[in-house]
């Protein structure tokens, strides 16, 4: 009796687990169908839907005029799906006809079993239009967007360019890659079981948003009158590369910006002829030695690269010295064409000496021991002090990637001749943005500003959408210093080295340079020359850079008359013309006035 009551008892248990487990699955399959359905209903639809993407058209560049400086051309991709052709030889035959490829490689895309094949991408639309025309079962012919430079190597270190997945990689492209992009859409199609698409029943798409426009600063007129200039003297003297930097002093605005030799914006992995030449004896090279050469044709030499500013600098340290009142624009010097600090003799371009001469005089000069015997008066502390002040020890902020910055001794290590010739531009390196940006601040009443291309981003409307602000710091120096030092620089043009820059009708100032690369030993040397225009309200600074020049390389001599070409051209185009008070009756004649 005992074990029937305890069997009945244990069949009960078996029951009720039974009839709970039951009662679980029904309650699941219930959630499932009602409360879950409309999830796994999704997860259906994918396992029967095939996804195309739409590439998004990027957002072009625009100059400051509104001229097109990067854009996009359509091309298509070509795609196979294994399942769904039914002629296999037509289309293996037509795609090696239309693409120009071998058979062997068409047919391995073909005969692959896979839900989709790329065969070909970027491939010109006409091209993808005779493919369609075809109607071969099987075969998708989806439009792509190239970027595209209708300029081709106009501004090619500046714009950058774009990889295979229209991502930007240098320049502009990469900076502002977060605004150019644009929202890549999808082709949703309904399949069967085996992978065929089935008839009648229509696509789903979501439309791909195109990337914004970016407006720019530079302007594509002086930009390309400035890069033939830099052309021209590059060729003419056989130098290693050019760099021109033009810019608006008073709000940072970069107006040009020229790396000689360039590149082909549409082309970027192949080399420069010119720059293969002078980096490569023969044309056989290793992948990781062309690499090595890539990267050094798309470096951009304004911002990445670092050099001894030379003679340029002394209106750095002329300004430093005028604030601190070490110097008075009628001190007098003497130079007998040298210095000895801690004996060591450091000598002055003119051999014999530029004699007695007011401090003035000493910069229309340029000379050496004047700014040796200033920069001794200022000191180490507060020539370092002012170094930083000024602006010089920070990067300028410039919006391109890989800004370099100022190399420079520690202040501990900083001694009598090491304070000599930083006093002059040697013995530490700045990039050449860092010194169009310090002597902006210099000539425009004090303000640093923040060297820039990027003015505003518009919407396929054309609507801003946003407008770019940069940081300004005021009074690095004194209003009054730099009215100074507008006053001296404009003489050294009209009565002084940098006289090859003169243009009649016009105040123009500025400062030659030339200084050598180290090894010194090696004999190379940089030829540059800063100026502006006018010199009394100036609206446009000019910086040329010419590394290491056959021949003659004086700045005053083959660096400053490219400033002058290249301000006779531009100022009359933006709107600065000449003051015939300036002119002589000789000259007003000559201009036919």
């Amino acid at each position: 009796m005992r074990n029937k009551t305890y069997n009945k008892k244990k069949i009960l248990v078996v029951f009720l687990c039974a009839f709970t487990v039951i009662l679980l699955l029904v309650a699941r399959l219930v959630y499932l169908m009602i409360f879950d359905a409309e999830y796994y209903q999704k997860k259906a639809e994918a396992l029967h839907e095939r996804e195309r993407e739409i590439k998004a058209a990027r957002g072009e560049i625009v100059d400051a005029t509104g001229e097109v400086l990067a854009t996009n051309k359509t091309v298509c991709t070509i795609s196979v799906i294994h399942s769904q052709v039914k002629d296999k030889e037509k289309v293996i035959r037509v795609l090696c006809d239309e693409l120009s490829l071998s058979e062997e490689e068409v047919r391995k895309r073909v005969e692959k079993v896979s839900s989709m094949e790329r065969v070909k991408t970027n491939v010109p639309k006409e091209i993808g239009d005779r493919i369609r025309e075809h109607e071969l079962e099987g075969v998708k012919v989806d439009e792509d967007f190239k970027r595209y430079y209708p300029y081709g190597d106009l501004a090619s270190k500046v714009l950058g360019f774009t990889g295979g997945d229209n991502q930007g990689i240098v320049g502009l492209e990469v900076k502002y890659e977060e605004y150019l992009k644009g929202k890549n859409g999808t082709i949703l199609t309904t399949t069967d079981a085996r992978g065929v698409e089935l008839d009648g029943v229509a696509e789903d798409r979501v439309e791909a948003v195109p990337g914004n426009t970016l407006h720019i600063s530079l302007d594509y007129n002086i930009q390309k009158y400035a890069q033939q200039a830099a052309e021209k003297v590059w060729k003419e003297k056989q130098a290693d590369k050019v760099g021109i930097l033009i810019m608006n002093p008073k709000n940072g605005e970069i107006i040009s910006m020229v790396n000689v030799p360039e590149f082909d914006l549409n082309d970027p992995f192949t080399l420069n002829e010119a720059f293969l030449a002078k980096n490569s004896a023969d044309g056989n090279l290793s992948p990781e030695k062309k690499q090595e050469l890539l990267n050094q044709m798309w470096r951009n030499g304004c911002i990445n690269d670092t050099y001894e500013p030379g003679s340029t600098f002394k209106i750095i340290t002329s300004s430093l010295c005028l604030e601190e009142n070490v110097v008075s624009l009628s001190d007098r010097f003497s130079c007998p064409g040298y210095r000895v600090v801690d004996d060591r003799r450091i000598r002055c371009h003119k051999v014999g000496g530029h004699g007695s001469e007011t401090f003035v005089e000493g910069v229309q000069n340029s000379c050496n021991p004047v700014f040796i015997d200033i920069g001794l008066r200022l000191g180490v502390d507060k020539f370092y002090k002012g170094f930083q002040d000024i602006g010089l020890m920070e990067r300028t902020g410039v919006d391109l990637p890989g800004e370099a910055g100022t190399i420079m001794h520690k202040k501990s290590n900083i001694g009598p001749v090491e304070l000599a010739t930083m006093s002059f531009g040697q013995s530490f390196q700045i990039t050449p943005i860092q010194l169009a940006a310090t002597v902006s601040s210099i000539i425009n009443g004090g303000e640093r500003v923040t060297p820039h291309f990027g003015v505003k981003v518009t919407d396929e409307k054309g609507d801003v959408t946003e407008e770019f602000r940069y940081p300004v710091r005021k009074n690095v120096i004194s209003e009054e210093t730099s009215a100074s030092m507008r006053t001296i620089l404009e003489s050294v043009v009209s009565e002084g080295s940098g006289k090859n820059a003169y243009i009649s009708g016009y105040k123009i100032g500025g400062k030659t340079a030339t200084s050598q690369t180290l090894p010194r030993s090696a004999n190379k040397y940089i030829s540059s020359f800063i100026g502006f225009a006018p010199a009394d309200d100036p609206q446009v600074l000019a910086l040329v850079v010419i590394h290491n020049p056959e021949g003659i390389y004086y700045g005053g001599t083959i660096a400053a008359p490219v400033v002058k070409d290249i301000f006779e051209n531009i100022l009359p185009y933006m709107g600065i013309q000449k003051d015939k008070r300036l002119m002589s009756e000789d000259e007003l004649k000559k201009e036919g006035n």
